[in-house]
C-alpha cells in the first residue's frame, strides 16, 4: 500500500475536524514495529486541540487510528494491507516507555512471588504491545482475560508443557 494514501487521509481527516495539520510517514517503522508511523506535526495545534486528538488516556488518537486502518484497507486484499499507527506529541513512545516500565514491575513481582499480575485499563493496541514484550522470555507467559470493557491482561510464570 501506498503510505501517502494514508498522510492524505490523516491532513484531510484533520483538516474537516477543523483542526489542519501536516503529517509525516515513517515507513521505516515497518521494519521495527510492523507498522507505517503517521506523524501529526503538533506545531499548528493548541495544547487544547492537542488534548482533544490524543482523549484520555489516547482513546481518541485510538479511535482515530482505528478508523483510519479500517477504512484505509477496506478494499485491499489481506496481503496487501497495511498497519497505520498514529503519533502525535509523542504520545506513542511515552506510553510505549510506560508500558516497558509496568511490564518489567509486572515481570519482578511474578518472579519474587509466584504470584499472578493483572494489568487493568490496556487498550487491545496496548494489550498486544505488552504480550510481545513477553514473548521471548522462558520463565514467564502472558494472557487476556475477561470481556471487553474489563478485559485484563494477565503474566505468570510459564506453565509446564
Amino acid at each position: 500500500m501506498d503510505a501517502t494514501r494514508g498522510q492524505q487521509w490523516l491532513e484531510k481527516f484533520l483538516t474537516l475536524a477543523g483542526m489542519p495539520a501536516t503529517v509525516a510517514v515513517d515507513v521505516d517503522k515497518v521494519e521495527t514495529e510492523g507498522s507505517c508511523w503517521l506523524t501529526v506535526d503538533a506545531a499548528s495545534l493548541s495544547p487544547l486541540q492537542i488534548e482533544s486528538l490524543i482523549g484520555e488516556g489516547g482513546k481518541a488518537l485510538d479511535a482515530t487510528q482505528y478508523l483510519a486502518n479500517t477504512i484505509l484497507n477496506l478494499s485491499c486484499e489481506p496481503d496487501e494491507r497495511q498497519a497505520f499507527t498514529l503519533e502525535l506529541d509523542n504520545y506513542r513512545v511515552r506510553r510505549q516507555a510506560e508500558l516497558q516500565r509496568l511490564a518489567d514491575e509486572a515481570a519482578a513481582h511474578v518472579r519474587e512471588t509466584g504470584d499472578e499480575f493483572e494489568i487493568k485499563s490496556l487498550s487491545s493496541a496496548e494489550r498486544r504491545q505488552v504480550h510481545t514484550l513477553f514473548q521471548d522470555l522462558d520463565d514467564l507467559e502472558t494472557e487476556s482475560r475477561g470481556k471487553e470493557p474489563d478485559r485484563r491482561l494477565v503474566v505468570r510464570q510459564k506453565q509446564e508443557s
